[in-house]
């Protein structure tokens, strides 16, 4: 895999909170509501730590981890028995075709503006990581996500608790000290979590029904239509939702917590819900 985009004012701005958060979660808040050095204190300064890291080290994987490029050598097989679903045009009903990078769309396939180039089961593009999100690292990008919320909810909790808990360390001096950096990373903490938080959710619900962000988009509008003329919108990626989860994830329970992406495949095909269908021969 290649590298991504790299670094970015946006990318430097998350880096700068997250460090921001960790140093005053655990050298402000815990140390003011446990003593850093007690047994709590450390207990909730290692954990923490191992949240922090893997928040960090799954951020600068989905930065550096190309999301998926189209091979040059791509063409679709439409005699393919195995592939009976070929995605086309809405105009003219051709078989999807990139101008911009001269190569044909494989499916779920769409081009970046910003990245100048045609990318796998693309899901969107996001200035936070001055990179795509697709198929190579989608899960990275959702594991991400998910340590950052814990990080968030965590760091609340502990700030709430060192202000309502009185500490042996409370005097004038330390209080005045520490009030800027209570008010700083409420004013981050509160909308981040908010924010993260609805973020997660909508990427399990993307996960789920087996979709990107872009296909939504696209399956509301073909809904509509497809309403319109008295039929049923079924999207054709939606396999049931364990199936869905462990195409994502993938199918040892143990490894989704982590960044592995050893069960993705190239991202030029996908299953469909008509895999599952079996062929009836005409009756004679």
């Amino acid at each position: 895999m290649k590298r991504g985009s790299g670094l970015s004012l946006h990318v430097t701005v998350v880096i700068a909170a997250i460090a921001f958060i960790y140093l005053s979660t655990v050298f402000v808040f815990i140390d003011q509501w446990f003593g850093l050095w007690s047994s709590p204190g450390m207990l909730n300064a290692v954990f923490f730590t191992v949240v922090a890291i893997m928040c960090i080290s799954n951020y600068a994987l989905a930065i550096y981890t190309d999301p998926g490029r189209v091979p040059s050598s791509f063409v679709p097989d439409v005699e393919d028995p195995d592939n009976i679903v070929h995605e086309i045009k809405r105009k003219g009903g051709d078989l999807r075709y990139c101008q911009k990078c001269s190569l044909h769309k494989p499916p779920r396939a769409h081009h970046c503006r910003i990245c100048n180039r045609c990318v796998l089961r693309m899901d969107h593009h996001c200035v936070w990581m001055n990179n795509c999100v697709g198929h190579a690292n989608y899960k990275i990008f959702f594991i991400f996500i998910m340590y950052a919320v814990v990080a968030c909810i965590y760091s609340l909790v502990l700030l709430a608790g060192s202000i309502t808990i009185d500490s042996p360390k409370d005097d004038q001096q330390s209080e005045g000290s520490y009030r800027v950096v209570y008010i700083i990373s409420g004013l981050i903490l509160v909308p981040l979590s908010l924010a993260l938080g609805f973020f997660l959710g909508w990427h399990f619900y993307l996960i789920f029904q087996n979709k990107t962000t872009i296909e939504y988009q696209e399956g509301v509008r073909a809904m509509c239509v497809t309403e319109k003329g008295g039929y049923v919108y079924s999207h054709p990626y939606d396999l049931g939702a364990y199936e869905n989860l462990i195409s994502v994830l993938g199918p040892n329970v143990l490894c989704w917590p982590f960044p592995s992406i050893r069960h993705i495949d190239s991202g030029l095909r996908f299953r469909t819900a008509l895999d599952n269908v079996p062929v009836t021969e005409p009756s004679k």
